[in-house]
Formats: structure tokens, sequence, C-alpha cells
């Protein structure tokens, strides 16, 4: 760092001096920090300067608070005998952290515990010193070691079982934990036996996956891992050999029967699959997963039973009809002596088909009306079938008859359930409605036309539409019936119930014109009142300010045409006004509490890596990931962390607690657009759901952020996703802003364009990528990527 500080000096100062195109700011108001409860360590076991301690104690340290116990590592709590370390494990639990040492400590010696700094509360606290206490075991004690006092199989035994159960009895009682695949193993050569390991009263016993060979030696181990109860582990490996015997004769067990039987055709759609096994099996092998039935590639659920010698799958509905289906009993299931089908049994069977009807319709009189032929034809049993019918004009459906007989149903829809052959008559009877008419003229004549299709006789009850379409230089105007208005719509629609004579009036246009309005700043305030007017008429147009603006004048082009806020004109042309707006000086909401991040000009979560002369003012950290990579030639005027210290969790801790504060802000939110570039905008907090930035050239590249005088003024910007800012875009701060109350909350990555200049701290979730030459004055702070740097200079000062 000295070196680095000596080269900045000697000549990269002067070259700094002219890159740097940023004024220093006045640093903003300090805030008052909130009270932070620091932790301490209240008590220890064993106490500070305590002899005759026990060799196999375990540490413990117990703290005044809660305690964070990812901070509870053996990086933060260790135990020393004089310069070397002890390994051992560290656990947390309540408020207490525990280090057992790997192996009991030696007698007669002296031993340092220390918890460092790196240990901290729930908030972040750590201790404000490492805590560091002394201690010294007893003399050495007579130890009985646990031995073995006996095997099965014994050692050098011959012809032993194939289906054996290895077991060794220990002389006292042992810890279960220590008794494991690793402490206790068989090998056949150099090839170790798969199997799993019991321990239960004095006894550990290692069971074979497999049978094992016959006429084969095997060489069974339990090392001095295995320990008693007082952590003692055996003396030394415990070995022994012993030889298996000739195999022995074993009948496998098959399947006999089966129902329904292998190839069997019509099959009853409510069937239980059974299959008898040759001996008696293993109920626990019979299951779901060894017994299955498919329809082609579709398994079917159900549920199986096992009784006797038979095992039973049952459905869980009815099977399909006129369908095959595929049965199997899998290898997995196993006899009780634990010997399994010789190869899976698969056998098929296809189900009966449904049986058949027909539905017959009529109608009754002949021209009655119509019945939906769809439904007459042949329907498997059970189906469900509609039958419709429709009457023709002057009919009304009446009744569905089966057999001469009104069934129950008598809506002309009527839906039914097929068990049978079906023959149905629709009846209608005649019906003589009341019929009136609608005659239609336009006023004034050549007003418009009307359409004739509205004319003519409808029966009582009938929909009717009348259209009135104007001529050109023409307006419609209303429908009125003897002179008085029905309707002020073109398009006409009523129920008739008597005769309707109807007349379309018109009126002569006049020349229209429009009046467009629109604000600037964009957030200043609103604006109402344009539209389309017609010529001579008085037009108001109305614009109020947002809180903390005020309404400037109204301009027509560079032509301030009103001071007014609501300004009243005869219109005889098309208008376009802009109402203008001045910020009055909003404070926006309250800042972001950088807490510990606030030192930082770059932070990151998974390193820094630089390119080229890279300037930068303020400390540089990541953390945990602590890569850091292009320093030199970057240069760094602040202390630049190489590993992850502490110092710098805690800033990351700190930074994530205002990232979730600005993420969090929504009182008296204020859409914030996709571009940015070409605005004024005061203070305040402004959010976007998904992605902003500046883009664009000239005025459109240039985004000016307005105090209106207020040196406190505060903004917020609150992304769900992207900040991208183009080649060349700038920020201008005006009024009196200062970059140090602006905050850019970005949901995700953060990216300045190349040449870029841009002002406030940036918060982001994710990775924070400055191109080449771009300007940062403020910090770059990012939770879990990283911050990437090409020929920059970022400045907090």
């Amino acid at each position: 760092m000295k070196k680095i500080k000596n080269l900045f000096k000697m000549w990269l100062m002067p070259l700094l001096m002219v890159l740097t195109i940023v004024s220093c700011e006045e640093r903003s108001g300090l805030v008052n920090p909130p009270v932070i409860t620091i932790p301490t360590v209240s008590s220890t076991s064993p106490q500070n300067a305590v002899t005759g301690v026990a060799f196999n104690s375990k540490i413990t340290a117990t703290f005044s608070e809660a305690m964070n116990s990812e901070s509870i590592t053996t990086a933060t709590f260790t135990l020393m005998q004089g310069t070397s370390f002890v390994s051992g494990t560290v656990s947390y639990t309540g408020e207490t952290a525990t280090f057992a040492p790997s192996s009991n400590l030696e007698p007669n010696t002296t031993y340092s515990a220390t918890i460092t700094t790196g240990a901290k509360d729930a908030e972040g606290s750590t201790l404000a010193k490492n805590y560091v206490w002394n201690f010294t075991t007893g003399a050495a004690a007579t130890i009985i070691l646990p031995t073995i006092i006996s095997t099965s199989p014994t050692s050098g035994e011959t012809s032993v079982v194939l289906n054996k159960q290895i077991a060794a009895t220990f002389s006292v009682d042992m810890d279960v934990t220590s008794i494991q695949t690793t402490t206790f193993t068989l090998m056949q050569g150099t090839t170790q036996v798969l199997g799993f390991v019991s321990y239960s009263n004095k006894t550990a016993t290692f069971v074979p996956l497999n049978n094992l060979a016959p006429n084969t030696n095997y060489t069974s181990t339990i090392t001095t891992g295995a320990k008693d109860l007082a952590g003692n582990a055996l003396a030394a490996n415990y070995v022994w050999s012993f030889t298996t015997g000739a195999p022995t004769a074993v009948t496998l067990p098959t399947i006999i029967s089966t129902t329904p039987t292998p190839g069997e055709i019509g099959v009853a759609l409510n069937k239980q699959i059974a299959a008898t096994f040759s001996v008696v099996m293993d109920a626990s092998t019979i299951t779901t997963s060894t017994f299955t039935l498919m329809q082609g590639t579709t398994p079917i659920l159900g549920f199986v039973s096992y009784s006797g010698k038979t095992a039973t799958f049952a459905p869980l509905s009815n099977l399909a009809a006129n369908t095959t289906y595929t049965t199997t009993i899998t290898t997995g299931a196993k006899d009780i002596s634990g010997n399994a089908l010789a190869a899976n049994y698969v056998w098929s069977f296809t189900t009966a088909a449904l049986p058949t009807y027909t539905v017959t319709l009529s109608s009754n009189p002949l021209l009655g009306g119509i019945v939906a032929q769809s439904g007459t034809g042949t329907y498997s049993s059970g189906s469900s079938v509609t039958v419709t019918a429709t009457p023709n004009a002057g009919f009304t459906f009446t009744s569905w008859k089966e057999n001469g007989t009104v069934i129950p149903a008598a809506t002309a829809s009527y839906t039914f359930t097929l068990s049978g052959n079906r023959i149905l008559e629709a009846n209608f009877t005649a019906v003589a409605p009341t019929q009136y008419t609608v005659t239609l003229s336009a006023n004034p004549l050549l007003g418009g036309a009307v359409t004739q299709s509205g004319t003519g006789t409808y029966n009582t009850g009938s929909n009717v539409t009348v259209r009135a379409t104007p001529n050109a230089g023409f307006t419609f105007t209303n429908w009125t019936e003897n002179g008085i208005a029905v309707s002020t719509n073109a398009n006409y629609q009523f129920t008739i119930i008597q005769n309707r004579t109807l007349v379309a009036n018109f009126t002569a246009a006049a020349s229209q014109y429009t009046v467009a309005i629109s604000s600037n700043p964009l957030v200043g305030g609103t604006t109402s009142g344009g539209g389309s007017f017609n010529s001579g008429a008085l037009v108001t147009v109305i614009a109020t300010p947002n809180a903390g603006y005020s309404f400037t004048s109204w301009t027509e082009g560079v032509t301030i045409v009103s001071s007014n806020a609501t300004y009243t004109f005869t219109i005889t042309s098309n208008k376009i006004f802009v109402a203008n707006f001045t910020a009055i000086g909003l404070s926006g909401p309250a800042g972001v509490d950088l807490g510990a991040a606030g030192a930082f000009a770059i932070l990151a979560g998974s390193g820094v890596s630089n390119t080229g002369f890279t300037f930068i003012y303020g400390d540089v950290g990541a953390f945990p990931t602590a890569t850091i990579n292009g320093f030199p030639p970057g240069v760094v005027n602040g202390t630049l962390y190489m590993a992850a210290d502490p110092i710098v969790g805690t800033a990351k801790n700190a930074l994530t607690a205002a990232y979730n504060d600005a993420q969090g802000r929504s009182l008296n939110a204020i859409s914030l657009p996709g571009q940015l570039g070409g605005l004024t905008l005061a203070p305040g907090l402004y959010v976007n759901s998904s992605t902003s930035g500046i883009s664009g050239t000239g005025a459109n590249a240039i985004l000016t952020l307005d105090a209106g005088g207020n040196p406190n003024a505060v903004w917020i910007f609150k992304m769900g996703s992207t900040l991208i800012t183009d080649a060349g875009t700038s920020i201008v701060l005006a009024g009196g802003a200062k970059w140090e109350n602006i905050y850019w909350s970005v949901g995700t990555s953060a990216t300045l364009g190349t040449g870029c200049i841009f002002y406030g701290n940036i918060l982001a979730d994710q990775s924070i990528t400055l191109t080449t030459g771009a300007t940062l004055r403020g910090r770059a702070l990012t939770r879990i990527a990283a911050v990437t740097l090409d020929a920059n200079i970022v400045d907090k000062r």
C-alpha cells in the first residue's frame, strides 16, 4: 500500500488532476448513529486460571445475548497450547458456544482459549475486543482402553454360512456414534463389502447387503476410530478372518397362477388383479412399487394387499373398456427368507367392450320444428346424450315423448344418460304471433341515410336494430318518435311491442380544431382541458402543480401565451400548449443510512476487477469473496482490503440493511419512467418495477436533478430490475443538489456506459459494471456479485 501511495504522489497525481472533471461538494450533515448494544462473554467453562481440568473436557463460553451462529466458527473460537492450535469442532446453541477438542488434552498442561471480535450478535455488532482465558489440566490418570472380547464368526472359522452377519462384542459400553461403516469394515481381498452397521448391548453387527460368496476368505476390521463413552479408543485396529462354506441350494419363489390369466379377454371393468406365489412371501416387499398395472405407458393408480400366498392389486377406479393392460411383479418381491423372484413376472389381459344403444328422433307436427340430428346414432352404455328441438316460425316447443308418453324433461334441450335404446318424439304447437311495423325517415332529408333493414314487420318481442349514417358535412343528433327523443345512439336497438315511426335527425357540422397539452417538467403537475372543439368555442385549459412545484406559464412553441394556471380563449385553429412548472425546494424522502458501508467507494460481494488506470477515492473491499485484481495499475486513495477482513464483512451487513431499507420505501412514490434523459426531477421517491436508465443524445442524454435551493434534498430511485446508462450520457445537479443525497436502489445489476458522468450511491443486489472512462461521483456498492472497472474515476470524497 505504501508503494502505491508513493507512486500516486510521484506521477499519477498530476494525471489525476487533469482527468478529474467532478468538483468536490459539501458533505451532507452528520446523522446521529443508532444506539448499539455490544455483546460480551458473561461466563466460561473452565473458568479463567482454573487448574486440574479433566483431559476430555469441552470448552464453553456463554454470551450476554444471542449471537449470529454463522459467526461462531473455528476461526472465531480457538484453543491453543503454547503457539500450537488445538484441532476440534465448534457448535453454538442457546447463547453458548462449545469447542470440542478432536482428542483428549495433555496432562499438566496450560491451554489458552480465545473468542475473537469476528463473533457477532444478531444485529451484526461484534465484541469490543478479543476475549482470552487460560486453564491447566490435571495429572495423568490411568486409562483402561476398550477391547474386543469375542467375535462371530471367530477368527479362523471355516464353513461360515453365506448369509452370516458379522459381530464383535466389546469389553465396555461404546459410543454408538463411533460404530459406523468407516470403523467396522469387511473386505474380500482388496474389495470392500457393502453393508450397514448397528450397535446394541456392547455388540457391533455388520450386515452385508448381499449374501457372501462361497468358499471365500474374508477379513473384518474394527479400527481405533471406535471409542468408549469416555472417548477412549481401541489401543490398535482389531483384525480377524474367516472362510465361507460351499453354496447351498436355494429354491426361488415363483408365481403359480394369476387372475385374469395371461392373454385373457373380456375382463370385467371392476376386476381386481391377483397373483398367487409358490411360497409364503415377505408382505413388506409386496407393494405398489413391486406390483404394478400399466395401460400402455400410463401407470394405473390403486392399492396392493397380501394374504396367504396371494397378492392383490385393486385399481382406484374401473378399468377402461376394450383396453389392453399389462401387469408386472418385479424381483423386488421376496419370500420370508429374502429370496427374490428369478425375473420380473409380466402378463397382459384385455377388458370387455361396453354394450351399445341407439337413439332415434322425430318431430310432431311435421312442420313444427327440427330436432338435432347429432342427437341420433349409436352410443356406448352410460354415455351422456343431448337432443335439441328448435321450433320453426309460428310454433313453440311442447314436450318430448317416448312411446307416446311424455317424459319428465320438458325442456327443448334434453340431456340424459343412455342405458337402453331410445325413440324420442319432439312435440310442437302452432302459435299465431301479434305483428308490428317499423317505419324510418331522415331529417333533414339530405342529412344522412337510415338502414332500410330496420323497417318491416316483426313478431311481438323481437329485437330490432335501426342505424343512421350521416352524409358528409353532417353529424347524427338523435332518433325521435312523435317529436320526442328516444335515443342519441346512431345504432338504436329496442324490443318491439307496438308499431314504431322513427325519424333520424342530423345536424350540419361546424369546423373543428384540436387542443393538445403537455407539461414540463414531467412530474411538475397535471393538465386538463384538451380535446376537439367547434370553431369559435370558448376553451379552458387548466394546469395543476404537484406538491413542491409552482405553475410558471403556458407556452405555445417558444411564446408565452398566459401566466395564469387557468387559461380561457376562443379557438380558431389547432393549438399545442405546454404547461411549465418550477420546483420550489422539496426535501424529498429521508436519506438511506449506509452505516459502515459509507467508508467504501467500492464494496462487492464477489470480488473487484479493474483494467487500466482507474482512480478511486475511498476504501475498496469485497466480502465474502475477497478476490481483487488490477491494483496496480489501478490506484486507491484509501484502504485496499485484499482479504475477507471482518471490517469488510461489517460493511457488507450495513449495505444489506441499507439496500433493504431503500427497496422497502413506498410512501409518496412517484412513477419512474424507463428513460430518464431529457427530464428535470425534483427530490422524491421514484419507483419503476422493471428497468430504468439514461439513453439518447443531446438534451435527451442528460438527467437534471434540481434541489430547488434545498441543500438537504433527497432522491431515491428504486427499480425492480436493471439500471443502464448509454455512452456519453450524464447527470447534472442543480439548485444545490448533492450526490451524497442521491440513492439508486437496483433490483439486479447496474451498468454505466462508456464515458458517462454519474452521481449518487448505487446500491445493487447483483453486479455493477463501469465501462471504459465512466466517472462516478459517489459509491458503487453491490451485495452479491462483483464490481468491474475499466479506466474509471470513482470519488466519494
